[in-house]
């Protein structure tokens, strides 16, 4: 790994391929029971997800902890 590369397991990572992953991880039920948004409760899809996510900076922000934990496991 180069000395200048960013250390932000978020860097180049897009919000759909993280929900993406997500999606594929746990299932829309379990991402809803784990954030408990509408988006992922009710009529979930990746494209209604996204719409949301990206005008809702507390929910994103949730979105993007538990990606970067899965990342950990």
């Amino acid at each position: 790994m180069s000395k200048h590369a960013s250390q932000d397991p978020l860097h180049g990572v897009t919000l759909k391929t993280i929900v993406t992953q997500l999606v594929e991880e746990y299932g829309w039920e379990e991402l809803g029971r784990r954030i408990n948004i509408k988006c992922f409760t009710n009529d979930p899809s990746i494209s209604s997800s996204l719409k949301f996510l990206r005008k809702t900076p507390w929910a994103r922000q949730k979105v993007e902890s538990l990606y970067v934990g899965t990342l950990t496991e």
